[in-house]
């Protein structure tokens, strides 16, 4: 997926600065796509000479003029075709504290310990961000009557996905966490390398 392509879908939600949409992408995106600021400026650049998004100048005082982003007809035409389209292939895990915890058995399992309890936490912290956010569109309404209620519903579905993921995280996490402290109790840390 080209990261235009999670421009344009947080386009959606209507007109927004670079700045706005870095921190948008940092506050709700990211729970399924992570761009530095530099990204997102560079790929707006090339969006706008695209014709996928169109900018208008915001006169400010006091501060520097802003730029605000729109998607253009353009831009929403290629959006919907890659909506149509099938994903090309199930996202690819690349995880160095998988790669750590795999090999944990040779040498001190205290480092990779301690990132496990630091991912445990980043995923609380996360979780308790994204129940946030969930509170906040939901609104006081119940799930239900959000869903027939609301325009759109894609930010809240995949809040859900990045609700979930970071549950999976605190669970596997603590569940590791256990098991290394009951081996390193029972002396398994000393056992020779396979």
């Amino acid at each position: 997926m080209a990261l235009r392509n999670a421009v344009m879908a947080a386009l959606l939600d209507g007109e927004a600065s670079g700045y706005d949409l870095a921190k948008g992408f940092a506050a709700s995106v990211a729970n399924f796509w992570m761009a530095t600021p530099q990204q997102l400026y560079r790929e707006l650049e090339r969006m706008e000479a695209d014709g996928l998004v169109a900018a208008r100048v915001v006169t400010q005082e006091r501060r520097p003029n802003k730029r605000l982003f729109s998607l253009t007809d353009a831009g929403l035409t290629a959006l919907r075709q890659y909506l149509a389209e099938a994903p090309d292939k199930p996202p690819a895990i690349r995880d160095e504290l998988m790669v750590k915890v795999q090999c944990v058995d040779i040498g001190d399992p205290g480092p990779v310990r301690a990132a496990i309890v630091e991912r445990v936490e980043r995923a609380a912290v996360k979780l308790a961000r994204y129940e946030r956010m969930r509170d906040r569109l939901l609104d006081g309404r119940d799930e239900h009557t959000f869903l027939t209620g609301t325009d759109r519903v894609g930010p809240y579905l995949t809040l859900l996905g990045g609700m979930a993921l970071e549950r999976a995280n605190l669970q596997w996490g603590e569940s590791v966490l256990k098991r290394l402290d009951l081996r390193l109790a029972a002396g398994g840390a000393d056992r020779p390398a396979p």
